[in-house]
């Protein structure tokens, strides 16, 4: 295995194990139901996103772990981890919002600065209803 090839593995070991020792998504967030991400990337000194993609979250299986890689493949030691703030948004039942995060790796001895930002859309299960007493 090449220096990349090795460095990709343990990349992909060490997110795995982290996802299987994080809390379930619908344990923290009991209610919620659905999950959208609408993930884009940039330079720092650019306003158009480079890259897009949509990420549908399966939230009865999925980890409350929402670490995103860094895009840009000379970047080390970087990427976006947006868990806190997201889950304290669904965890206040927002049903839509953004979060925006600033990579800290390094390219080539200088600071990375790629910008991700998240657009976040979820639905949530209707509250129990309260037990009703008679007056």
């Amino acid at each position: 295995m090449n220096g990349r090839a090795r460095e990709a593995h343990l990349r992909f070991t060490e997110r795995r194990r982290r996802e299987d020792e994080a809390p379930r998504l619908h344990t923290e967030v009991p209610r919620l139901r659905t999950l959208r991400l609408d993930v884009e990337e940039r330079r720092g000194e650019s306003s158009l996103a480079e890259t897009r993609h949509v990420r549908h979250v399966v939230v009865d299986h999925a980890p409350a772990l929402f670490v995103l890689g860094c895009g840009d493949p000379d970047c080390r030691d970087g990427g976006h981890d947006v868990t806190d703030a997201l889950v304290r948004h669904l965890g206040e039942h927002s049903t839509s919002f953004s979060l925006e995060d600033v990579c800290m790796g390094h390219l080539r001895g200088a600071p990375c600065g790629r910008i991700v930002r998240v657009l976040v859309t979820a639905t949530y299960a209707d509250p129990s209803p309260k037990p009703h007493s008679p007056p």
